[in-house]
């Protein structure tokens, strides 16, 4: 089967649709963030989804997804802080592990730095930055998370 046209029949439309439809199931803004930016290669910046590909060929998946992540992105940032950091607790309460745990892994990883589409520079992914690191630091306080030795 040729995936890298899309399939007859099918426009980039019926992507965007079907794509909408599927992140529509993800209940928060950052956990869609995190979604999308989990489909795109770190090495090609590519976004994969095997099952878009499959039905509109890799070339519009990767387009689709792309442009998700772009407008999920700027939807995110268009929010208030207060509606961000609602959103990502939000987020935070999916997981099965102690928020503490996680915000204690984010001070030392930072995996949100990842999450900017790669068309995202400057003022946005400074704003993004700054944003998400105010949230965190709310956050670790609310959670008597400790913050990390400057020296390490």
């Amino acid at each position: 089967m040729d995936t890298s046209r899309g399939t007859k029949g099918r426009s980039a439309g019926s992507a965007e649709e079907l794509w909408r439809h599927t992140l529509s199931q993800i209940p928060s803004s950052f956990g869609r963030l995190v979604y999308l930016a989990s489909l795109r290669d770190q090495n090609t910046g590519r976004y994969e989804h095997h099952g878009l590909s499959q039905m509109f060929g890799d070339e519009e998946a990767d387009q689709t997804l792309r442009q998700s992540h772009e407008q999920t992105f700027a939807d995110w940032l268009r929010f208030s802080l207060k509606q961000q950091k609602e959103d990502l607790d939000l987020y935070l309460s999916a997981f099965q592990v102690e928020k503490r745990t996680i915000l204690a892994t984010w001070i030392r990883l930072a995996p949100y730095r990842n999450l900017t589409p790669t068309t995202v520079q400057g003022p946005d992914r400074r704003l993004y930055l700054s944003d998400i690191e105010a949230i965190l630091e709310l956050l670790n306080s609310e959670n008597d998370v400790e913050p990390l030795d400057q020296d390490e």
